[in-house]
């Protein structure tokens, strides 16, 4: 069973205009998959409609076969959303706001207190968790949003540009722990305009182009004999402020 069915999902906003048009995905376990397009393309308004956060007309989006629509606690205990922008309780420190996420979890102290350690290590943030949100920079913002995530072992995760605003180091531990979710049965689902990122570390990909699914499948079946940015212009085209390319 897919860990993330999106079926025939259109999102109709006021004025008649579809910023999605009946599209279909299956996100499998093992999965790491990329959903790329230009910007204006449909891919945060799918993303914010899987994780609950926006309502949608048409089809439907089943986790681990519940639909989002009407089980969205049941949905929401099984995967970790994380945006393009982090909107954190500024008033919390970095270690209330993870202890609030594992409250709402009900993990237990000593999972809590070794999982706040081991991804606080790993993302180099342990020694500003005493601090407050409001003092932290967008990437240190970044970095508390994936702990928070990862400490209660999501199935699956939904991530919407999380490369932006991480360092290097940071941008190598999310990726590793991406690995490390989908290798473990679990599934990782993102949006990013960095396509050497995603030709690299993904096993799937789907391309949108004005809310219309162009291209899906297996990375390599997708590519063919191009690399992902020559396919992605061959389809789409070039708009600016649509890709992005990292060295």
């Amino acid at each position: 069973m897919s860990i993330l069915d999106i079926k025939n999902f259109s999102k109709i906003y006021k004025g008649g205009k579809k910023a999605v048009d009946s599209l279909t995905l299956a996100v499998e376990p093992g999965d790491l998959f990329a959903f790329i397009g230009h910007n204006g393309a449909g891919k945060s308004t799918t993303i914010r409609a899987v994780a609950g956060i926006l309502d949608f007309e048409e089809g439907d989006i089943l986790i681990d076969g519940m639909s989002i629509k009407k089980q969205p606690l049941e949905c929401k205990s099984v995967f970790a959303y994380i945006p393009d922008n982090p909107d954190l309780y500024e008033h919390l420190t970095g270690i209330g706001y993870l202890n609030f996420i594992a409250d709402i979890f009900g993990l237990s102290s000593e999972a809590r207190e070794r999982d706040i350690k081991k991804y606080g290590d790993e993302f180099e943030l342990t020694s500003d968790l005493g601090d407050m949100i409001s003092s932290y920079s967008h990437g240190m913002k970044q970095k508390l949003a994936i702990i928070g995530a990862l400490i209660h072992h999501p199935k699956l995760m939904i991530l919407d540009e999380p490369f932006v605003g991480l360092d290097p180091k940071a941008s190598v531990a999310l990726k590793n722990q991406m690995r490390r979710l989908c290798k473990e049965g679990g599934a990782v689902f993102f949006s990013t305009h960095v396509l050497d990122v995603a030709e690299k570390l993904c096993t799937k990909v789907a391309m949108i182009d004005h809310g219309r699914l162009v291209a899906a499948g297996d990375m390599d079946s997708v590519r063919g004999d191009e690399s992902l940015e020559e396919l992605f212009l061959s389809l789409v085209g070039s708009e600016e402020g649509g890709i992005n390319h990292e060295k």
